[in-house]
């Protein structure tokens, strides 16, 4: 399936004509996180000028991401949008050769354009004005300097189209039972203890005797909580014998996801964080300072592992909808649904302790919006 990519674009002039500038910032629509972002300051053009080219830059941004991915645009311009989808006809001298150029960007049949309003639009207002500031002060717009994302509200979800979905917890009860999902970390391997890197890419550990009778009073907590309807498994041994425990007692068949499975550690599999330190510090580094920084070796960039885990949550939210499922994962997916459901960065996986056989719940509603209902919970371990 061809990747899905968002461009958010923005263009504006203080006067029109006068200073001018655009923003664009380009999301993977699975997850909400940006790839990309775009802004330069114009000299003095029109508002309209500045928005199709705020359009050109993330098409290409987008187009130099992956050519082949279909991408949503997104902008708070009725004009814009409404010319580029061919509905309106384009008569300004000004705007004709700037739709080319938008239109060649990328190949039209993989493109569709979508109008949200202001509030929606806020990064790429953000980048714009940034861009503007800067050409008053005299200087270029630097990304690293760049607080737009900082600034614009937070992504809540995605709803069908990608678009960002209400808060969630209020008005929801009128949209049905939602699609839960509890989330069960697997139970402790001999590996856990030690905090060794354990994914997908080494050896594949069965559960200790510790995490055995994790499973069980997993097992046991669930079955007295009566609302499990489903088990689902990630394909890994430890997660399989962690769900067979739980499935076994709520009579209750296993269905595996492969797009459960761990993050590939490359090389750090087996190893500790102080071991791959001294090893590998600045492959550290790297991985530590960016999502889309894979480990040494080979493995999975957290930016991967989010668009696998996306895809898994929209195929169990679709087939469970109204119904509530054990999910039986690791680490790196727990936190990245519950990231997800919350629309926080991904630096936000640094910031959430998961214990072995904890429990955690997110609830998926008709449009798209997600409740975190439950995290970290080990209440039954005790």
């Amino acid at each position: 399936m061809a990747r899905t990519l968002i461009v958010e674009a923005d263009g504006g002039s203080r006067g029109n004509p006068g200073p001018a500038g655009y923003g664009a910032v380009v999301l993977d629509a699975a997850t909400g996180e940006p790839l990309a972002e775009a802004a330069e300051f114009l000299g003095t053009v029109t508002n309209n000028v500045a928005e199709y080219r705020g359009l050109v830059a993330g098409l290409r941004a987008a187009h130099a991401l992956d050519p082949a991915a279909r991408i949503r645009v997104r902008m708070d311009s009725k004009l814009v949008v409404e010319q580029m989808s061919g509905r309106w006809q384009i008569k300004h001298p000004d705007m004709k050769p700037l739709a080319a150029e938008a239109a060649a960007a990328h190949p039209a049949t993989l493109v569709s354009y979508e109008w949200i309003p202001r509030a929606r639009n806020k990064h790429a207002d953000r980048l714009a004005n940034e861009a503007m500031d800067a050409g008053r002060d005299g200087r270029q717009w630097r990304p690293e300097g760049s607080r737009a994302a900082l600034d614009a509200p937070a992504r809540t979800g995605t709803d069908a189209t990608g678009a960002a979905a209400p808060v969630a917890g209020w008005g929801n009860a009128d949209l049905g039972a939602p699609a839960t999902l509890v989330l069960l970390r697997h139970g402790e391997t001999a590996l856990t203890p030690q905090k060794r890197f354990s994914g997908s890419g080494g050896g594949d550990p069965e559960l200790s005797p510790a995490g055995l009778r994790q499973a069980e009073a997993a097992a046991a907590a669930l079955a007295a909580r009566g609302t499990i309807e489903a088990v689902v498994s990630s394909p890994l041994r430890r997660c399989r014998q962690t769900a067979a425990v739980v499935a076994d007692r709520l009579g209750l068949d296993v269905r595996v996801e492969d797009g459960l499975r761990e993050t590939d550690f490359g090389a750090w599999e087996g190893l500790t964080f102080g071991e791959v330190r001294e090893r590998y510090p600045d492959d550290l580094d790297a991985w530590l300072g960016s999502s889309r920084v894979a480990p040494t070796g080979g493995g999975e960039a957290f930016a991967t592992v989010a668009r696998r885990v996306a895809a898994a949550r929209d195929a169990l939210t679709a087939r469970y909808a109204g119904r509530t499922v054990l999910v039986v994962t690791h680490v790196t997916p727990i936190k990245t649904l519950v990231r997800l459901a919350l629309g926080a960065p991904p630096e936000a996986l640094y910031r959430m302790e998961l214990s072995a056989a904890s429990l955690s719940a997110v609830a998926y509603y008709a449009d798209g919006n997600a409740s975190l209902r439950l995290l970290n919970d080990t209440s039954h371990l005790r």
